[in-house]
């Protein structure tokens, strides 16, 4: 059974765009965010645009609501971050004990996740393994990720698809074996492969010319699909949860 009733379910304060597209009897949930939207607020004042329009307690990690007319007060446990211009996956849970034992999992890195993204240029192969060694600085709440560094870092990448435009341009599935801070992001601008609308990593000048001709400005980077086991009193239990790839990639196409 569900540790939250139904109407915790419905009624939940959803940010802009943001919808629900999985669920299991735990209270484990996926939501799916668009591009621009904050994986959780940093201040009061950006509530309005994150994953859920409530208070956030970042050394709990968890957000929470007041009680209002038709809606009981709550709270839920974030277990995973992106980008706020990444769009895709993020999950939650309705307990402390659940989002321990899934913060566990992913400490053990019994995760596989999946990631989309529309990149300038071709790959040599249509499956590669890439290798790195990256630095991640952070400071002043910023993060700021150097293709040169210490930190191990791993992906494999499957092209999709490709379509010339203006250049050519990619899309490829690329699965993380390590989750570094814009891992992904650094790994495809080093190898000559910018992600279409990278601001920080990527072709400035091919990120201008294809917003003038398809109108589209955002980050072309999508967490797609998510798939776990995690443990709970005393039973074992699998997730998996996709996010539709958002029609701005398909126009491409």
């Amino acid at each position: 059974m569900s540790n939250a009733p139904e109407s915790f379910w419905a009624k939940l304060p959803l940010g802009r765009g943001v919808q629900i597209v999985e669920r299991d009897p735990n209270g484990l949930v996926a939501f799916a965010k668009p591009a621009g939207v904050l994986s959780h607020p940093n201040e009061p004042r950006d509530e309005p645009r994150s994953l859920l329009v409530a208070h956030y307690d970042k050394p709990g990690e968890f957000f929470h609501w007041p009680a209002v007319e038709g809606r009981a007060a709550g709270k839920l446990w974030l277990l995973n971050r992106l980008d706020s211009a990444t769009s895709g996956l993020l999950l939650a849970a309705s307990s402390e004990k659940l989002a321990h034992e899934i913060r566990v999992s992913f400490q053990r890195r019994h995760v596989k996740k999946i990631y989309n993204a529309l990149v300038f240029g071709a790959l040599r192969e249509v499956r590669e393994i890439w290798r790195d060694r990256l630095a991640v600085d952070k400071r002043g709440g910023q993060i700021r990720t150097a293709a040169s560094g210490h930190i191990a870092s791993e992906a494999h990448v499957r092209v999709l698809r490709s379509v010339r435009e203006s250049r050519l341009l990619t899309l490829i599935e690329l699965e993380p074996k390590t989750g570094r801070s814009h891992q992904l992001r650094v790994q495809c601008a080093k190898r000559h492969l910018p992600i279409v609308g990278d601001a920080t990593y990527g072709d400035f000048k091919a990120n201008r010319d294809f917003a003038k001709s398809t109108g589209e400005k955002r980050l072309f980077l999508h967490s797609l699909k998510t798939e776990f086991e995690y443990e709970l009193h005393g039973g074992k239990f699998r997730f998996s949860a996709t996010a539709p790839l958002p029609e701005e990639f398909s126009t491409v196409f």
